[in-house]
């Protein structure tokens, strides 16, 4: 069963995607997730360019993840993802699942950071926007 999330994005599993055993490419998995990332950032009306012009940069920290089951080409799947805030740590709960029959497929947890002009910083856009 797919658990709420603050945001979920849909995909579809391309075949180049998929290494020779036939299963989505490990790799493919953070794509996934990160698009998924910027997708909720845009929601919210973040640009990722904008921030960098403005000098602030958020980066991965930290990455866990959790393969449950293998995606196939054609599968149709969600990443959802949920949000929260520990210290100057903003992280991302992720999980993707399996349409057809809900089943969770890979679990993720990113840690980011926000750089301001190369130094870590709070950023109060972000937590304005997300109500952090």
């Amino acid at each position: 069963m797919i658990k709420p999330a603050q945001f979920t994005l849909r995909f579809k599993v391309r075949d180049y995607e998929c290494d020779l055993q036939g299963i989505v490419n490990n790799a493919n998995y953070q794509h996934y997730t990160e698009h998924t990332r910027h997708e909720f950032l845009h929601a919210h009306g973040v640009n990722f360019a904008e921030m960098h012009q403005q000098g602030l940069d958020a980066v991965v920290a930290r990455m866990t993840m959790n393969f449950k089951m293998p995606l196939r080409s054609g599968d149709e799947f969600v990443c959802t993802l949920n949000l929260r805030k520990e210290g100057l740590k903003y992280i991302f709960l992720q999980d993707i699942y399996r349409v057809s029959d809900e089943k969770l497929v890979f679990t993720s947890e990113i840690t980011t950071v926000v750089l301001d002009h190369g130094r870590l910083r709070d950023c109060e856009m972000l937590n304005r926007i997300f109500n952090l």
